[in-house]
């Protein structure tokens, strides 16, 4: 048995009675091959074959979606329930918006995948307003949402500097990462930081 855990603009974080789970949807987001599948497939290759789901991909003709779900024993209980992790990547083509946005749909929190490369700026900056209009139909407030911001590809020639990316993509002082994740890099931290604020956010809703 399934029952929603917010209403009213906030997520949808489901609890599964039944097996004492708190099911937590987090949605990597970014222009087309920002590296938001990389990022996935890195998680996944980390997480205990025993303690993870399926990783299911659906190939679109340009870009692929991917998800997969697990449960890291290591964050402890939050009222008596395993908080049970499902992570969602989106197509990054301007036409699946229709996909982006029904895949944001219940999302308790987002990750947004940036190209550091100067040439993806505009795509950037397009990906990023589109993540907000998308929030707002789902009735999603990025502003009280646990939110991060990973600057991807840092070892990319003619990059810029991330500061600039930063300043203009950030949302609300969210935590920016750097990374290569392709290698890995920053690819753990960033998802640590947006768990523990989904965590903290459910303890707080919980007690």
């Amino acid at each position: 048995m399934e029952s929603p855990g917010q209403h009213g603009g906030k997520s949808l974080t489901f609890i599964n009675y039944a097996n004492r789970e708190i099911n937590c949807k987090i949605v990597y987001y970014g222009p087309g091959l920002s590296g938001k599948t990389t990022n996935i497939t890195q998680l996944y290759r980390t997480v205990n074959p025993t303690l993870r789901g399926k990783l299911v991909t659906l190939n679109t003709e340009l870009d692929r979606t991917l998800f997969f779900d697990f449960l890291p024993l290591e964050v402890g209980k939050i009222a008596g329930f395993n908080a049970r992790f499902h992570l969602y990547t989106v197509p990054g083509q301007v036409f699946y918006e229709a996909s982006r946005r029904l895949i944001l749909k219940g999302a308790d929190a987002v990750v947004f995948v940036a190209d550091s490369q100067k040439d993806r700026l505009d795509a950037n900056l397009e990906a990023i307003e589109d993540l907000r209009r998308n929030l707002i139909e789902n009735k999603l407030d990025i502003h009280s949402m646990p939110y991060a911001l990973q600057i991807n590809k840092r070892d990319m020639e003619d990059i810029f500097d991330v500061d600039f990316l930063a300043g203009k993509l950030d949302v609300k002082k969210e935590p920016v990462y750097q990374a290569v994740a392709v290698e890995g890099k920053g690819v753990q931290e960033t998802f640590r930081d947006v768990a523990k604020q989904v965590l903290r956010r459910l303890r707080e809703e919980m007690t």
